[in-house]
């Protein structure tokens, strides 16, 4: 038996799609049914590894977990990662196929429509109802030709859509009432109705809002979602919200600079979720606070392009000056070459050809190279022993005298990253070792001076979840929307 289907888009990027599709997931769960996530295509660098091998946005790995699911590939078979403006990596049913240029992929994109609707038809053919997420808008009609992201996908597949809008960043009834405009009658066809999300203050004072988008679009209402306070608790895909954090007074400072191609920064929302924690990620043309507590490089999709960035923004000075005073280091993946003593990239494995120096904390050299890692792992630290999970994703093999004093024992016997100065700097390859609440609670105890700290992460994501499902049930009409699904 095949499931049925439904479709968000979105009136732009970043109007909530991702989390309303995690919180029908939820919903669809709690209520029994089988349902399964889907996104024809993502463009992001935060990616999550999958069980089975390969790689998807991190987005759709959350929307699996509401659906009490493992990530599949087949939940994203086309994922962009950005390597610089015009160029990114294209992910292909989670393997690395090739760079492109942006022109190049545009030209060629719709040849991939038919390898997105088999694991479409696979994720169908297996579940009771697959949830699908558009791609920024179908309003942009100047890349409406070859479109596989959203009204392309829909008319091909016959997925009814309900359009998204955000009506916290303003113009919600241009935003909806202009996609209508814009779009051509078939696609227009194609949307049952609308959504508002993000809305503030009395719904009352809304109505004639809402009537005068029904009358000029002919679709139906499906809800006013609130601001939900849990969507915040929950991990963020888009590079957006990173300098949306407000301080925390009297709070451990752990600075973040804030690399071109930073990528997997949900690795540090473990951290923010900590009430005594400030996580501020660091934007260009500031410096890293001197008061800081400690510095940690995240990932990144091109390392020797964001090391460059890093030095013309006097960030490494920053970084050695703050290692001097006392502070704490730790580099993740991209960010724990970048400790070394040098990288080395002569074939652009991983997005610009080159060498240059690092930072040197660390007496290692990475050469990176064609092969990547892509695989969820635990394992253990050296140190103390505590438990780590988490995910490898990247290229490159490092190698010099700081390995010879690992992070941490692999499940497979591998070992992980490098430790100096009694655990003041770390480096590791293992993406998400924060979310560990036994490495992430001693960790801290060292910031802290002995208090250690009592958060249970995973626990967390999980009551946000449930919480978002519960304010999307009494926000939306949902029983219409399973109705709509074919």
């Amino acid at each position: 038996m095949t499931g049925r289907a439904i479709m968000l888009q979105g009136t732009g990027s970043d109007v909530g799609k991702s989390l309303l599709v995690a919180g029908l997931c939820r919903i669809a769960r709690r209520r029994g049914i089988d349902a399964a996530p889907f996104k024809p295509q993502n463009m992001s660098n935060n990616a999550a590894a999958c069980p089975g091998g390969g790689e998807i946005g991190r987005a759709q790995a959350l929307q699996a977990r509401a659906a009490g699911l493992q990530p599949s590939t087949d939940m994203n078979p086309l994922l962009l990662k950005p390597e610089g403006d015009r160029r990114a990596q294209v992910v292909l049913n989670g393997k690395a196929l090739r760079s492109e240029e942006a022109a190049a992929y545009m030209a060629n994109r719709g040849s991939l429509l038919p390898i997105v609707i088999e694991a479409f038809d696979r994720l169908r053919s297996a579940h009771d109802l697959v949830i699908v997420e558009g791609a920024g808008s179908p309003a942009e009609v100047n890349l409406r030709k070859g479109d596989i992201a959203n009204m392309g996908f829909a008319r091909a597949t016959d997925v009814p859509v309900v359009l998204v809008g955000d009506i916290d960043r303003g113009g919600i009834i241009a935003s909806l009432v202009g996609t209508r405009a814009v779009i051509d009658t078939e696609d227009a066809e194609m949307i049952a109705g609308f959504a508002i999300n993000r809305f503030r203050g009395d719904q009352a004072l809304f109505e004639d809002g809402v009537r005068f988008i029904e009358d000029r679009t002919g679709w139906r209402n499906f809800g006013i979602v609130p601001w939900l306070a849990c969507a915040a608790r929950l991990p963020a895909e888009d590079a957006v919200v990173l300098g949306q954090a407000k301080p925390k007074d009297g709070a451990i400072l752990i600075a973040v600079p804030m690399l071109s191609r930073i990528s997997n920064f949900d690795d540090l929302d473990p951290l923010r979720a900590e009430p005594d924690v400030e996580v501020r990620f660091i934007p260009p043309g500031q410096p890293i606070p001197r008061e800081a507590d400690a510095v940690i490089l995240a990932g990144t999709k091109s390392t020797l392009a964001d090391l460059a960035m890093l030095r013309n923004e006097g960030w490494d000075y920053d970084i050695i000056a703050a290692w001097r005073t006392g502070a704490h280091i730790v580099g993740l993946c991209g960010g724990f070459q970048m400790l070394g003593n040098r990288i080395e990239d002569a074939d652009a494995a991983d997005g610009l050809a080159g060498s240059m120096d690092g930072l040197g904390l660390f007496d290692m050299t990475t050469v990176m190279t064609r092969k990547k890692v892509v695989r969820p792992i635990s394992g253990t630290t050296i140190a103390d022993d505590d438990a780590v999970t988490g995910y490898e994703i990247h290229t490159g093999l490092s190698q010099g005298p700081a390995l010879e004093k690992p992070f941490s024992r692999l499940e497979d016997g591998v070992l992980d990253g490098a430790v100096a100065a009694g655990g003041r700097l770390i480096g590791t390859y293992l993406h998400g070792v924060f979310a560990s609440d036994a490495f992430r609670s001693r960790w801290l105890e060292k910031l802290r001076s002995g208090r250690s700290s009592t958060l249970n992460y995973e626990d967390g994501v999980n009551t946000a979840l449930d919480e978002l499902a519960e304010g999307l049930e009494e926000a939306l009409d949902v029983d219409a929307l399973l109705a709509l699904a074919r």
